[in-house]
């Protein structure tokens, strides 16, 4: 059984068909790319798998159990995290305090239990700290902790949004654009970071990139998109070498 299955997923704004029919599979352990140029309906697709868009038709299921109808939250609690194009960060608090606020949904000392400050209250702050500090370690960020997450160069941001996605523990990370922004050589070093998350987490990856070099690199398999239809799919030496896709998306000269 797949990780995830979307089948024939559609989603209409008013008389804009954004998705059309989306056919999707994603085994465990996979890192799947999902590319295509602006506006082709990728980020809709995200959007659509953890419930900040209803679908207008199709299926999703996860674990064999549909998400369709389910809030995001619900969605969340069932193993899928995602980042976003844009950095969602609190960027006035430490970038310990933005992890910390990820296990928010995970503690169990109650309302009272805060307020008074009670030991089961004491005890699950302390972990929440300990499994935050190791997160941040494993993002090469532990030195940064106590710096605000404003001050953090936009690579660091960039990698400070994984580590509080990891906080849930989730089985299927959707990382939307991780490489924006940076230059070649932190791209060189987000690709590392990635596989070691994903072997050290047992992740399955779905993520959407415009950097080739990271989705040549990394991914096993790779979904091309269009006008909200999928154009392509196959191996990356396999869609390299596709006419579609290099004229369409990519310009004759883009793996040259």
């Amino acid at each position: 059984m797949p990780l995830l299955k979307v089948s024939n997923l559609c989603k209409s704004f008013g008389g804009l068909q954004a998705v059309s029919n989306i056919n999707l599979t994603l085994e465990p352990g996979e890192v799947v790319g999902l590319i295509g140029p602006n506006g082709a309906g990728k980020t809709t697709v995200f959007n659509l798998i953890t419930g900040h868009f209803p679908p207008t038709s199709g299926e999703i299921v996860f674990e064999g159990n549909t998400l369709v109808g389910k809030a995001p939250f619900e969605i969340c609690n069932t193993g899928i995290a995602r980042t976003f194009q844009n950095i969602r960060l609190f960027k006035d608090n430490n970038v310990l305090d933005n992890v910390r606020a990820a296990f928010h949904s995970s503690t169990d000392y109650g309302l009272l239990g805060a307020i008074f400050r009670t030991p089961r209250f004491r005890s699950e702050e302390k972990r929440i700290t300990n499994a935050a500090i190791n997160l941040l370690e494993t993002l090469n960020l532990a030195n940064r902790a106590n710096d605000t997450a404003a001050s953090l160069p936009y690579g660091d941001q960039r990698r400070l949004e994984i580590a509080r996605a990891l906080a849930g523990s989730p089985k299927l990370l959707l990382l939307d654009e991780p490489a924006a922004g940076m230059n070649p050589s932190e791209v060189v070093n987000l690709v590392e970071l990635i596989k070691n998350v994903k072997a050290q987490f047992n992740l399955t990856v779905l993520l959407i990139e415009h950097q080739m070099g990271l989705v040549m690199n990394l991914c096993d398999r790779v979904v091309v998109m269009d006008f909200g239809e999928v154009i392509a799919a196959g191996l990356p030496s396999v869609i390299r070498q596709d006419p579609k896709v290099l004229e369409a998306y990519l310009g004759k000269g883009a793996f040259a």
